[in-house]
């Protein structure tokens, strides 16, 4: 089949390849219809590896997808053939410790895609096991459908924060992950929350999302701001979305005392962490890696229309265009959030 294929660090390609995929019965043959361009998937291409997963053969990028079901496993009776759904990528190890724990997140050997080895589903079909595929309400587009990778991310991470009603939120950085978080945090009963990044055309988007008030580090004392706006108090619960180190290094000076910190973004070296400004304040910290059992209450949420994740795909590319696609992703534009593919017409 033809697939976006990473041949090696810096080197794409649109060509065909053969993949051997058998319908097992608790199976589900999706044809994949969007897939959005994450930014593990432009590290790959960029530096080759994330931390021990090294690109050393062919490998098919993408992992936030939708698509429909044009044929399902002798066993699958919750979906059928034409039902429009959206796939969680990581599939556990069900014998692992971690999946029996309820964490299977954290399952070591987890098979996640666009991850070496396991191919990702920039191509036309892919075969999923149906207990991680979700149908997509009528209300909930394809495009959506394939935000609801991103945006679980965001809901696991105010998940953990254990938001409460009226609580006031900062988050920092206003990347897609930012984003999601932004709106997840909203969703969770959030009043307000105070969103900061460098860039002007994200940190506008931020503001249209609901009540989020944008500070842009560059210009901004963002721990000032917060104490403006909290009558000196401080956030209840901290975000920390950049993945930037110096950022992440002042996430207690956002704190109110026996607040959260929810650290999501990954700092590509070690950072400094103050650990009497976190006694201080008896901060909880939380660490996010991926999501778990949250994919429904994503699909949920933007049936609903409480939380509108469309807003956040700033461009669109064919599949015929996804070598393009990736180069104008890993060019970072500021008014760029989310690209998405489309592999086949949804219109």
């Amino acid at each position: 089949m033809e697939a976006l294929v990473l041949e090696r660090k810096g080197e794409l390609a649109l060509r065909d390849i053969a993949i051997e995929e058998h319908l097992g019965p608790h199976d589900v043959r999706v044809a994949l219809r969007r897939v959005g361009v994450c930014g593990s998937d432009i590290h790959y291409y960029v530096h080759g590896g994330i931390g021990p997963f090294i690109v050393k053969e062919p490998m098919v990028l993408g992992h936030e997808a939708s698509g429909e079901i044009v044929e399902v496993g002798s066993a699958v009776t919750s979906l059928a053939t034409g039902d429009r759904v959206c796939m969680e990528p990581g599939i556990p190890d069900p014998r692992s410790r971690a999946a029996r724990l309820g964490k299977y997140n954290l399952d070591p050997s987890v098979r996640f895609w666009a991850t070496p080895p396991v191919h990702g589903v920039l191509r036309p079909t892919v075969v999923h096991p149906a207990e991680f595929t979700f149908r997509l309400p009528a209300s909930v587009s394809y495009a959506a459908g394939a935000m609801v990778e991103p945006l679980a991310v965001g809901v696991h991470a105010a998940t953990k924060a254990q938001i409460f009603p009226g609580a006031t939120a900062v988050v920092v950085g206003a990347g897609t992950i930012g984003l999601v978080t932004v709106l997840a945090a909203l969703a969770a009963g959030c009043s307000r929350v105070i969103a900061s990044d460098i860039q002007d055309p994200k940190l506008e988007l931020a503001a249209e999302l609901g009540p989020v008030l944008p500070v842009n580090a560059r210009r901004e004392a963002l721990a000032e701001i917060v104490r403006r706006e909290t009558d000196d108090w401080g956030a209840d619960v901290v975000f920390e979305a950049s993945g930037n180190a110096k950022a992440a290094s002042e996430v207690f000076d956002h704190l109110c005392p026996g607040g959260t910190v929810v650290l999501i973004g990954m700092p590509g070296s070690p950072i400094a962490y103050d650990v009497l400004a976190a006694q201080v304040k008896e901060a909880r910290v939380e660490h996010v890696f991926r999501y778990a059992h949250v994919y429904p209450q994503a699909v949920s949420m933007l049936a609903s229309g409480k939380i509108n994740a469309d807003r956040l795909i700033t461009d669109l590319y064919g599949f015929s265009e996804s070598v393009q696609a990736f180069d104008f992703a890993r060019s970072l534009p500021p008014n760029t959030v989310k690209v998405q593919i489309e592999l086949q017409d949804t219109h």
